[in-house]
């Protein structure tokens, strides 16, 4: 009786050793290991999402690609949890005049993304987390939040892109040289130099301009105005900013603070029972909304 009690304690701690070093990344798992990750990870997997498209004359097209999965591994390594292989089926299509850039139509980035969550829930996952790279998904992963109450489903998709902390915002801003900062410029091709620095090419940083155009005056008088060639007309190399002066330290600290931020979201995932409860809530009351009682 002893013996067994003892084998049984020792394949428990071999069981739970292993599982400790499993890898964070879906793809690297073996069939048996998914299952202790998903158990480990207590059913929450990331979605890194981000597009192909030019980032200035210097930066590689999957720029965005590589920074939502960098910060999701590094919080994941935090805060355990699966992550999904390399994403990049995203809204991309102001881009479409530059090379290299991968455009999918609207339906199917809807439907893959869609069919993608569905397919990660049959595997027993049943928290989702979208970490967006890319700002042109901004729109897109809204809608398709919302979107997740249009028929019932056994899983919840949240999705959320870690902000940088006021401090570690402080020290960048300090670091920084340039007053415009956005598209390629920068803070993101500081992340890229911290992440792949063997993809930049800073002594094309110059190459082109990634000064604001303003060629679109309605824009300007109407800050709030939304239509699609907006920004075609401000930033058609797609380049927003001045990338020349940017340096790895910046990259270092956003990306810390980011996935410091992620992982602390991630535990909070893990303990939330609200979102998985009123989803079902408001389900069976939308098959009978006569029978809805006042809250």
């Amino acid at each position: 009786m002893k013996k067994n009690i003892f084998s049984l304690f020792l394949l428990f701690c071999v069981v739970n050793i292993h599982a400790q070093h499993l890898s964070v990344s879906w793809e690297e798992l073996t069939a048996p290991d998914f299952s202790l990750a998903v158990s480990q990870a207590q059913g929450v997997c990331i979605i890194p999402i981000g597009v192909i498209e030019k980032h200035g004359p210097h930066l590689p097209l999957g720029t965005d690609v590589y920074t939502a999965r960098d910060i999701s591994l590094r919080a994941a390594k935090k805060e355990y949890c699966l992550v999904y292989p390399y994403y990049f089926v995203g809204q991309i299509f102001e881009a479409q005049h530059q090379p290299g850039t991968v455009a999918y139509s609207p339906d199917l980035i809807y439907r893959f993304l869609d069919e993608t969550c569905k397919e990660i829930s049959r595997n027993g996952i049943k928290k989702i987390i979208i970490v967006n790279g890319h700002g042109g998904n901004n729109a897109f992963l809204q809608y398709f939040c919302q979107t997740q109450l249009a028929s019932p489903r056994d899983y919840a998709v949240f999705s959320y892109s870690p902000p940088t902390d006021p401090d570690t915002q402080q020290r960048i801003t300090a670091l920084r040289t340039t007053q415009h900062d956005d598209h390629a410029g920068e803070v993101e091709t500081s992340v890229i130099l911290s992440i792949r620095p063997d993809l930049v090419k800073m002594t094309h940083a110059n190459d082109q301009s990634g000064k604001d155009l303003a060629r679109l005056p309605l824009k300007k008088e109407y800050p709030a105005l939304q239509t699609g060639i907006w920004w075609y007309a401000q930033f058609p190399n797609h380049y927003a900013g001045d990338a020349i002066d940017a340096q790895r330290t910046i990259g270092d600290l956003s990306l810390a603070s980011r996935s410091q931020k992620l992982a602390q979201f991630i535990k909070a995932v893990k303990a939330d029972n609200n979102t998985l409860l009123l989803q079902d809530e408001f389900f069976k009351e939308s098959q009978q909304p006569l029978l809805t009682k006042v809250k």
